[in-house]
């Protein structure tokens, strides 16, 4: 019986596949980097498990296409404001200088205008999928350099387009004269506004009649039919299938149903992009990396460092902080799946010969699997090249002639703007840090007390005054930056209270460690804001919850820190904490107990509660005597049972009509 050739390489292309995924999950690299490695082993090149076949080929198309429908449905022009104009300008530039100084340097070292320019819209990506893959395992997508690099990602993806249309014209046959390439210009670009029309015309209603028929099978398939469509149309047309799903995917991004599109639409993508990547490995010649080995290396180290040094030179500008421009640089240093999308879109021409195919393959190939080392030692290496940059600067005034603060908060999140609002209405001095620009703007439009600087730099703590601050809140969302400012910190203030906010509670051994005096993991304070919320919902009362709220943060604290509380100190401390605790109570104006004392009160006769501290004008006031008059401002600190203390409470408060509580 026939073999068919096409279902022998597909199982040899899954089988590889499979454990590379496994294998690459455990080693918190992204599965991108293996498939390129497979390919590499199992390619004719390699051990010829799959000889160079057409049906390969088209298999690696079809898996371009998907790439590239699903890169616009994720991509769309709304993003663009929602990402921020300084994100927009820092992505707009790296992708035009890049481009213009790639070709500049191609044409300078003799390579054809066309070609130099085709260079230069290679050079541009980097890869969106390891990036995104490699920040989320190490939790920085939030970090500074995470927002940063996404944005300028973002921007790369939407340059696609244009550069597709431009790289149409060089390729083509008929553009020898100016003339000519405005000729392809405009016949590419009439082709794309039809495709554009007729797809926005078409498949708003189309998408809303398949899903009034509740069908998914029939909504899947529709989107697989529009996908490959768009492409097939945009082919006939004289553009390229990948064009073609890629405007496809953006206009439908714009649609209501682009959430559930994505979420069909992956388990394809993710089946045919690993053949995808698998087919780039396969390009990659062994002998020929071998017999060039310098010169491709060479190449390698070239690029990643042309992109690191202009990238870093750029977001400089829009950052201000050299540590996180570094980090961003090196995060887009390596090329990305969008050069192979057009090195592929350009194969069928002869814009490049063979051996410049190769010699591009092996280079990116190579520059994206130094990826993960690159990400990986990037806080380090932007931490050395910033303290190596600063070696001579001068250092700002001494903390001691600071102005004073209470408190010092580190970053101007939503964390930090809460604990902001809240300090302000209790006229509690204290001043912020912010390193993004836009935060920074909006905390000093709303008349904050802010300044800008890098947190891990030892100069601004000083400046800011953190030497002699009471409390320190950390509140960033880059967990290098915050392990780095807690260490200093302690340097420049070991008396202090240094609060940290963490996503994780594996984090919270390395943070003590360091010298956070109370580390809050949001990860666990989400699990016991849920859990007070139901027993509220079940109207527990809320002295109650918040005795097992407080009893919750101590036991799990401590055991997920290695501590093994015995179950009989926990029962104990919950029944002394269940029969007596403490409240406190601000007397307001209208309050009966105004102009009071203790004595004439009789709270604790009436209630049982027991007056054992007073706060009045900021100075406490322990064991207040019974001629202790109480004025409205006062806060009042009682002792009592449960019940006692909700006696108290409404004997001392008002209704909403003035009168005391019965």
């Amino acid at each position: 019986m026939h073999e068919p050739a096409l279902l022998r390489d597909l199982v040899i292309l899954f089988a590889a596949a499979l454990p590379i995924v496994v294998v690459f999950q455990r080693l918190r690299m992204p599965s991108v980097v293996g498939f390129l490695i497979a390919g590499i082993f199992i390619g004719p090149y390699g051990i010829g498990l799959i000889p160079q076949s057409s049906d390969v080929d088209s298999l690696a198309e079809l898996g371009l296409v998907l790439l590239l429908f699903v890169v616009g449905l994720e991509l769309s022009f709304s993003k663009l404001l929602h990402i921020g104009r300084v994100l927009v300008l820092s992505g707009t530039l790296q992708v035009v200088l890049t481009a213009a100084l790639t070709t500049a340097i191609a044409v300078v070292g003799g390579v054809s205008l066309r070609l130099a320019v085709f260079l230069g819209f290679l050079i541009v990506h980097s890869s969106t999928a390891i990036v995104l893959k490699l920040l989320a395992d190490r939790h920085e997508l939030d970090a500074p350099h995470g927002r940063l690099g996404l944005g300028v990602l973002l921007i790369q993806d939407l340059s696609l387009v244009p550069m597709m249309l431009l790289t149409r014209v060089i390729t083509s046959p008929e553009s020898g004269s100016w003339q000519a390439i405005a000729l392809v210009l405009l016949k590419a670009a009439g082709a794309l506004a039809i495709i554009v029309t007729v797809a926005r015309m078409a498949l708003p209603a189309m998408l809303r009649q398949v899903v009034r028929l509740r069908s998914r099978e029939l909504f899947t398939g529709t989107i697989v039919v529009v996908a490959l469509g768009a492409a097939w149309m945009a082919a006939g047309m004289g553009l390229s299938l990948a064009l073609g799903a890629l405007i496809a995917g953006l206009v439908i991004s714009e649609s209501e149903y682009s959430h559930q599109v994505v979420a069909d639409i992956l388990p394809f993508r993710d089946t045919f992009n690993s053949i995808f990547f698998l087919s780039v490995g396969m390009l990659v010649q062994p002998s020929y990396l071998f017999a060039h080995f310098a010169p491709l290396i060479g190449a390698t180290l070239a690029v990643v460092a042309f992109k690191a040094i202009l990238c870093t030179a750029i977001l400089f500008v829009f950052a201000r902080s050299l540590r996180v421009s570094i980090q961003t640089a090196l995060c887009l240093a390596p090329l990305g799946e969008l050069a192979f999308a057009l090195a592929r879109f350009a194969a069928p021409s002869t814009l490049m010969s063979d051996d410049q195919y190769q010699a591009f393959v092996t280079t990116a190939v190579l520059s994206m699997l130094a990826a993960p080392f690159l990400i990986a030692a990037a806080p380090q290496l932007a931490a050395t090249i910033e303290r190596w940059m600063n070696r001579d600067a001068s250092k700002p005034a001494a903390a001691a002639e600071a102005p004073p603060h209470r408190v010092v908060i580190i970053g101007y999140g939503l964390n930090g703007e809460n604990l902001a609002n809240v300090l302000r209405a209790t006229g509690i001095p204290y001043t912020i840090l912010e390193l993004d620009p836009q935060r920074l703007k909006a905390a000093r439009e709303r008349g904050e007390p802010v300044q800008f600087g890098d947190a891990t730099r030892l100069p601004v703590l000083e400046q800011a005054g953190v030497a002699s601050a009471p409390v320190i809140v950390v509140a960033i969302s880059d967990p290098g930056a915050t392990r780095r400012i807690v260490a200093l910190l302690r340097t420049l203030n070991d008396q202090g209270a240094v609060l940290v906010r963490t996503r994780y509670v594996a984090e919270i051994d390395e943070l003590r460690r360091l010298g956070a005096t109370e580390v809050v993991p949001e990860e666990f304070e989400t699990s016991v804001e849920i859990f007070a919320r139901v027993l509220r919902r079940l109207h527990v009362p809320r002295n109650i919850i918040n005795i097992q709220i407080d009893l919750i943060r101590r036991s799990s604290y401590g055991m997920l820190r290695g501590l093994d509380l015995p179950r009989e100190t926990l029962d104990q401390l919950g029944d002394i904490l269940a029969a007596t605790t403490t409240e406190s109570f601000l007397v307001t104006a209208d309050s009966p107990a105004v102009g009071q004392s203790l004595r004439d009160l009789r709270l604790r006769k009436v209630s049982g509660a027991t007056v054992i501290a007073a706060v009045r004008d900021r100075a406490p006031q322990t064991n207040p005597p019974p001629e202790f008059e109480i004025r409205a401002g006062d806060i009042l600190v009682m002792l009592g049972s449960h019940a006692q203390l909700d006696r108290a409470i409404q004997l001392l408060q008002t209704t909403g009509d003035g009168e005391a509580d019965p």
